[in-house]
C-alpha cells in the first residue's frame, strides 16, 4: 500500500540518518481501485467513465476501475484477492454475490485496506457501503411507476438478477410492501412472485414469455437490473401483449430510447452509475485521510451531498440520486 510503504521507508531513513522526523512528509497518494459486477455491461461502462473523470479531477491519487470479463461471483472474488495481493489503498466494489464478497472483503480489511461498496448494503466486512437512495424507498419508486403504466390494478410479479443479489432484492421487497400499502387492486403473481434473469437481456425476454404463456392473467413484471425491462418489452412486444402487459425498471436512457419512444415501456428509473463510482472514490479518499464523518455526508457529488446513515447501521449511506426516464425526457441524460 502506497502510503503506507512511504512512511515506513521515511522512519527508516530518518532511523538511519538520525535526522528528525519533522524533516520529512509521507507521500499521500493513494491508490483506489473501483471494481464493478463486470467491465462490459454499459451500466459499469458508464460507471468507468466517471471514475476516469474523477481520476482526471485528482491527479495526486492513482483511480482507476477494474472488472471481469463477465459478470462471475468467483472471477470477481479472484479479482479482489489480486488486488490486495498489489497492496491497493482502498477497494471500492459493487458485488455481484453478497456472500462470496463478503469473504473476499474481510481478506481486506485484514490487511489494511479500505473498503466500500456500493449495492452492497448487506455486507457485514465494509468501511462504508452507498446508496444511492433507500433501498426500499428505490422499489416503491419502482412500483409506482408500475402501477402508473397498469392502471393500478392487475397481477404482478418480481424480477432480480439473483437471489443472492442484495439490492435488487431489497428494491422488489420495497415494491412489493409499497403495493400491498398503497395499491390494493394490484396483487403479486402467488405462484411465481421472483424470478431471475441473471443480468441478461436473453434471460429476462425468455423467462417473461413465458410467464406470459403460462399465467394468461398475468399484466406486469417489476425489473430491477438494467437488463429486465428491455427484455421483458421484448416478449410484451412478440406476443401482442402492448398496451395489456407493462414491464418497469431500471435502465440506460440511450440504450432503451426506442423502447420509451415506442410506448412499449412506458417508464424506466435510473441513477446515474458514473456518479455512483464517483462518490465510492470521494469516501474512500475521506476514510483514507482519517476524516470524521457528520451526521450529514457531502462528498462533492451530486446526489451524494446530503448521505445519511441507514437508521440501524453504520455502515451504510444513503443518498438521493434517483430519477425517471420517459418518451419526454430519455433524450436529455446524454449517456
Amino acid at each position: 500500500m502506497k502510503k503506507f510503504l512511504a512512511m515506513v521507508l521515511a522512519l527508516a531513513m530518518i532511523m538511519a540518518l538520525g535526522m528528525s522526523g519533522a524533516a520529512f512528509a509521507a507521500d499521500d497518494e493513494y491508490e483506489i481501485v473501483v471494481v464493478p459486477k463486470d467491465s462490459s455491461n454499459p451500466w459499469f461502462v458508464r460507471m468507468k467513465a466517471g471514475v476516469d473523470e474523477y481520476a482526471e479531477l485528482n491527479s495526486d491519487h492513482e483511480i482507476y476501475q477494474k472488472g471481469t470479463d463477465e459478470i462471475d461471483a468467483t472471477k470477481q472474488a479472484q479479482l479482489v484477492e489480486d488486488l490486495i495481493a498489489q497492496g491497493v489503498d482502498a477497494i471500492c466494489v459493487v458485488p455481484v454475490d453478497i456472500e462470496s464478497m463478503d469473504a473476499a472483503l474481510k481478506k481486506a480489511m485484514d490487511a489494511g485496506i479500505v473498503v466500500i461498496a456500493h449495492e452492497g448494503a448487506a455486507l457485514t466486512n465494509v468501511n462504508y457501503d452507498i446508496e444511492a437512495f433507500s433501498n426500499s424507498a428505490y422499489g416503491a419508486f419502482i412500483m409506482d411507476n408500475l402501477a402508473q403504466a397498469m392502471g393500478e390494478e392487475g397481477v404482478y410479479t418480481t424480477m432480480v438478477a439473483d437471489l443472492t443479489n442484495g439490492s435488487h432484492n431489497e428494491w422488489a421487497d420495497g415494491g412489493v410492501a409499497h403495493q400491498k400499502e398503497a395499491y390494493p387492486n394490484m396483487t403479486l403473481l402467488e405462484a411465481m412472485p421472483r424470478v431471475e434473469s441473471h443480468d441478461n437481456g436473453d434471460t429476462a425476454y425468455n423467462v417473461a414469455k413465458e410467464l406470459f404463456k403460462t399465467y394468461p392473467e398475468l399484466k406486469g413484471i417489476m425489473g430491477t437490473s438494467s437488463f429486465d425491462a428491455p427484455g421483458v418489452a421484448r416478449a410484451i412486444e412478440e406476443l401482442g401483449l402492448v398496451d395489456k402487459a407493462f414491464t418497469s425498471g431500471t435502465g440506460m436512457p440511450a440504450d432503451n430510447a426506442e423502447l420509451l419512444k415506442s410506448g412499449v415501456v412506458k417508464s424506466l428509473t435510473l441513477w446515474d452509475p458514473a456518479l455512483a463510482g464517483q462518490a465510492m472514490v470521494s469516501l474512500a479518499i475521506k476514510v483514507l485521510n482519517g476524516e470524521e464523518l457528520g451526521d450529514v455526508v457531502d462528498l462533492g457529488v451530486d446526489g451524494y451531498t446530503e448521505l445519511q446513515l441507514r437508521e440501524g447501521s453504520e455502515t451504510v449511506l444513503e443518498g438521493q440520486g434517483w430519477v425517471t426516464i420517459d418518451a419526454e425526457n430519455v433524450d436529455s441524460f446524454g449517456f
